[in-house]
């Protein structure tokens, strides 16, 4: 893994793609699609720093997703007591695992082919995969960038988007649930039962699916408003809008998990318990809001809006380092991992929209 910590400045493209040509000399044909816009080759460096660090977020959530669907997933033959507890949460809930894992693939081999092409260096966390696979049956046994087996889940993104405050205007949520230092895949075979056991990793992962989607949605969101060229901006907004596609639906597969016929339960190995949140009459737990509710945005004195929040764009790339390295998901990566992360992430909040 040599690109890592590659500095902005080095990030040069060559003349050719200055130009606006392709490798045979040949014009750009956006150029003659898209008149008046940037030519797609000409890159700012914060725009590199800005795809560069979506696609190291990219691999990280490719990962996990990986491991989520090797036992969650569709698989042929016997489906094991997980793959049956996620889809008591809905039925298509092993395909909806398989096609956001397909997707995440897509967007990381995308952006990595994009940076390549415009002459600038892709992201290869490669030297980083060290982490312990499960030894569940159905797991592959391979290097892992991320830790399923011992989350911390914040599950403040359930109540941020039933309420009408904004983090953007420092407002803060509580916990919909504790789900602290708990797996969200089986850890081995001993995890596939008791029933209230797997159910309870199930249900875990339903809300570390939300939580990872909803941070993806805010991280494309506040990441566009840094975009100078307009093709870059063009990406940023339309994987973005897959993130926030994805969210929805872990929205919904989550409520499922704490309302009859499914909750209350307890996990009878660690006395997790799961209630019915439709019975506390709280309605920031209301579990069939699935949409966002309109809440402040830009300002108190406005008009209440639905939005995506937060999407403020500063020092969001390390806010989501620091954030998803407190829910336990790096557990046991080295320092050098940390320090490479924290490099792509410095780079990319210090992007600045160049018009």
């Amino acid at each position: 893994m040599t690109s890592i910590a590659l500095s902005a400045s080095a990030l040069l493209l060559n003349a050719a793609q200055a130009e606006g040509k392709d490798d045979n000399g040949k014009k750009d044909q956006n150029d003659n699609d898209n008149k008046g816009q940037d030519k797609a080759s000409n890159l700012t460096a914060g725009d590199v720093a800005i795809l560069r660090f979506l696609a190291a977020a990219e691999l990280l959530e490719a990962d996990l997703w990986q491991q989520y669907a090797e036992l969650g997933g569709v698989t042929s033959g016997r489906q094991n007591p997980y793959q049956k507890a996620l889809q008591r949460l809905d039925g298509d809930g092993s395909q909806y695992i398989t096609s956001n894992t397909l997707d995440e693939l897509s967007h990381a081999e995308f952006l990595n082919a994009y940076l390549l092409s415009k002459g600038a260096q892709p992201v290869d966390l490669d030297v980083f995969r060290t982490l312990p696979s499960s030894q569940a049956s159905g797991a592959q046994q391979t290097g892992r960038l991320t830790n399923l087996m011992n989350l911390t889940v914040d599950t403040s993104w359930y109540t941020r988007y039933r309420s009408t405050d904004n983090p953007d205007l420092g407002a803060t949520f509580p916990q919909a649930i504790d789900l602290v230092n708990v797996p969200a895949i089986p850890r081995n075979d001993d995890d596939f039962g008791p029933k209230d056991h797997v159910q309870a990793i199930a249900n875990t992962a339903a809300f570390h699916f939300g939580m990872i989607e909803q941070g993806g949605s805010t991280l494309y969101s506040a990441m566009v408003q840094k975009a100078s060229n307009l093709e870059v901006l063009r990406i940023v907004v339309s994987i973005g809008g897959d993130e926030v596609a994805h969210f929805l639906e872990w929205v919904d597969f989550a409520g499922n998990g704490v309302q009859t016929p499914i909750a209350p339960f307890t996990d009878p190995t660690n006395g997790l318990t799961f209630p019915d949140f439709n019975a506390t009459g709280n309605p920031e737990l209301q579990t069939n809001l699935i949409f966002p509710v309109p809440c402040e945005f830009i300002s108190a004195k406005l008009p209440h809006c639905a939005v995506i929040r937060p999407t403020s764009p500063k020092g969001i790339a390390m806010g989501v380092v620091n954030f998803l390295t407190g829910t336990g998901l790096f557990t046991g990566q080295s320092p050098a991992f940390f320090k490479a992360l924290a490099t792509l992430a410095r780079q990319a909040d210090a992007a600045q929209r160049g018009f």
